[in-house]
């Protein structure tokens, strides 16, 4: 392994601010050969490392982040006060009220693989959104089966010991949710639904998903949602019987066409869909920012006010664009950063500095919440030209209001796109 960090030497790794760590040390996490072949033993397919190679060349970072301890408490911390106050009946009653009726009755399943990704800074932790059908936590499993960090810091990473247990955690947690959406009897079919899925950009994902599965004596398969029938009571794909759809659309609430079998089969309660549209409805919907971070609505909901200071804390500002607050907010527009409220993926977002008045006066004739514009932090990382700066996020994986798994997106631009060279995921080290 090559390793090399700048202005520190690789023995003061460990105590060295996190800071500092990723603004100089150049540190690799893996080598590329042990990557492949832990993406090639996840999959049990030995053309997914190519395929990735081909279609997504920066999906993986090779320098790590260095993220403090001091902030992973926080973030535990603040999922434990999101979910204390998601499971008030008056925050339920809150944001169900206008919720399509189909997001308004609870299947039971949790929903798995809850993303909450954050910026890190000086001051703390700034929760930017919360995601209900997370990617990544396999291929993060794979990272860090190929782990081989400096000895200075190893103790410090995510190991292949830590990737057994995430990936035992994953099997045991569908488990769960089946069990949770009253069914009786052990999982025996999981199929792995998106649009389109052999040409989505994390499509190799799902082939690890589908190999852990099998791995586990529970039959997997990858369809889109258009391959699934409703007939006799049952969603099928072919003659396979469905038990439980691992839902990776951005159909969050069912309503497209191609998605008529699954949302038959999750009213009826024939299958279990995880994750599903009341847990989207409890926790992604954009506009419930604005509640968490409104000290006056967490009072009225009746939220301690020790929960209160945690979020207040934690969650940047956020509130409801209104016609009547354009003014004010064109003002404020360079300290804002504006999403739709039912948005995803960075799409149609925009940063309030370079914001014109053609998008503003689209922003303001549609439905988006402008959140108090929190800077990421950066990461010097290794470039086929040199070096760079990039930006980046963390994102902690969660169930139950447990973190799972904390992994980073290394980024240039606005969105966290795994196109930039020298970015990616990347590995996350506690210091």
């Amino acid at each position: 392994m090559t390793t090399s960090c700048i202005s520190i030497s690789a023995t003061d790794c460990g105590a060295a601010p996190a800071a500092r760590l990723n603004a100089s040390c150049l540190c690799v996490s893996h080598e590329r050969q042990a990557l492949v072949e832990a993406l090639e033993a996840g999959s049990g397919d030995a053309e997914v490392a190519a395929l990735i190679a081909e279609r997504c060349p920066h999906l993986f970072s090779r320098q790590p982040v260095f993220v403090s301890r001091q902030h992973a408490e926080r973030i535990a911390g603040l999922v434990t006060a999101i979910e204390s106050v998601i499971a008030l009946p008056a925050w339920r009653e809150a944001v169900l009220a206008n919720a399509p009726a189909i997001a308004r009755d609870d299947p039971g399943a949790r929903g798995v693989f809850f993303g909450y990704d954050f910026h890190l800074g000086d001051n703390g932790i700034a929760l930017i959104e919360i995601n209900t059908n997370a990617g990544g936590a396999l291929l993060n499993a794979a990272l860090a089966h190929a782990q081989d960090p400096c000895q200075a810091i190893a103790g410090a990473a995510h190991g292949a010991q830590d990737a057994r247990r995430l990936e035992d955690e994953v099997v045991a947690m569908f488990r769960e949710e089946w069990r949770l959406g009253g069914r009786g009897g052990p999982l025996r079919s999981v199929a792995i639904v998106d649009a389109d899925p052999q040409e989505q950009y994390l499509y190799p994902e799902f082939l690890l998903f589908r190999k852990l599965f099998q791995q586990h004596g529970i039959a997997a398969l990858i369809a889109a949602p258009a391959d699934l029938d409703w007939r006799g009571g049952r969603l099928w794909h072919g003659g396979t019987a469905i038990d439980l759809v691992y839902n990776r659309m951005t159909d969050f609430m069912l309503e497209a066409p191609a998605s008529a079998a699954i949302r038959a089969a999750y009213l009826e309660r024939a299958a279990v869909v995880t994750p599903h549209p009341h847990a989207h409805a409890l926790y992604a919907n954009k506009r419930n920012l604005a509640i968490l971070s409104d000290r006056a609505r967490l009072a009225a909901l009746g939220v301690p006010a020790a929960t209160q200071e945690i979020l207040l804390a934690g969650i940047p500002h956020t509130e409801l664009v209104e016609a009547a607050d354009a003014e004010r907010l064109w003002g404020l527009r360079r300290q804002r950063f504006f999403k739709p409220a039912d948005g995803y993926g960075g799409r149609a977002a925009y940063r309030g500095d370079k914001l014109t008045r053609r998008v503003w006066n689209e922003i303001l004739g549609g439905a988006y919440v402008a959140q108090a514009l929190v800077a990421p932090s950066e990461r010097m990382v290794a470039t086929p030209s040199g070096t760079a700066s990039l930006k980046f996020d963390l994102r902690a994986y969660c169930y139950a209001g447990k973190v799972q798994w904390h992994a980073a997106r290394v980024y240039q631009g606005q969105a966290t796109n795994m196109r930039t060279p020298g970015g990616g995921f990347a590995a996350v080290y506690f210091v």
